[in-house]
């Protein structure tokens, strides 16, 4: 089983852009048993031969993650406006993705579901009630089931999340910590951002970035700790605050994905 000190090591299925089979190929290759997995494909009568073939592994699910048809990353401007259950005209439908991803994810014997929840903006009060409103929904849902909801960082910074949090006080509602995305969507520094969110983090993304030198466009993702994140004091980090669960390699760039993910697993393990 891959380490980084005391925390269980795995990967996110998604960047492996392969079916339940080439994931499991790949996770025997890196040797990984834990992994953060992509749960829309097994929703549904039509994700039955999907769900069938998750539950013939000897994974260790640390989480699941949904994720919403209209999302659109080609800009920040886009995944602005069609992130997460914001958008208005897909707001039904994402709810019921959202409760059959519970359901699926309560089956599997996960108790924490990952989403992007999309951009908060406290400065709108209209738009502020409706995401709060939408998210207790969810919320309720995956609490009757004993599944924490985990809202991806990065869209806001860790003030503008802490905020929400806070005023939301939902026992179901949690962190998936990407310390890259702080960078990518420059919205501020990731280890401050991890110390200002620790008490709600139950899980962390393991990936690397380079900020943009132009305002309003992405930043760059990179091979962890080749980037802006800094393993070390990230590690060091998430030491002194307490964290204690599962850290998935997340790679969504590059043309050797499989070679970056190796490379992740060896520097975590070198960490002391």
């Amino acid at each position: 089983m891959a380490q980084c000190g005391n925390w269980p090591v795995g990967v996110c299925s998604w960047s492996l852009q392969t079916d339940i089979d080439g994931v499991a190929r790949a996770m025997k290759e890196l040797g990984l048993i834990h992994i953060h997995l992509g749960i829309r494909p097994a929703l549904g009568n039509e994700g039955k031969p999907v769900l069938a073939a998750i539950q013939k592994q000897k994974w260790t699910i640390s989480g699941t993650m949904i994720d919403f048809p209209q999302e659109d990353y080609s800009s920040l401007d886009r995944i602005r406006v069609t992130g997460g259950i914001v958008p208005d005209d897909c707001w039904e439908r994402n709810r019921d993705l959202f409760f059959g991803a519970v359901e699926t994810t309560a089956a599997l014997g996960v108790k924490l579901l990952s989403m992007h929840l999309g951009f908060l903006d406290h400065k709108n009060l209209e738009h502020a009630r409706k995401i709060f409103d939408r998210t207790r929904i969810l919320a309720d849902c995956a609490v009757k089931k004993g599944v924490t909801v985990l809202l991806e960082t990065g869209q806001e910074t860790a003030a503008e999340l802490q905020q929400f949090l806070k005023e939301l006080r939902h026992p179901a509602v949690a962190v998936n910590f990407d310390p890259a995305n702080m960078i990518l969507y420059d919205k501020g520094d990731p280890i401050e951002a991890l110390r200002v969110l620790s008490p709600w983090i139950r899980h962390l993304h393991i990936k690397d970035a380079i900020r943009t030198e132009k305002i309003g466009t992405w930043g760059s993702e990179v091979p962890w700790g080749t980037g802006q994140v800094g393993q070390r004091a990230f590690l060091q980090t998430l030491k002194e605050v307490g964290f204690s669960g599962t850290m998935a390699i997340e790679r969504e760039a590059g043309d050797n994905r499989i070679g970056d993910i190796r490379q992740a697993v060896t520097r975590l393990a070198a960490f002391k």
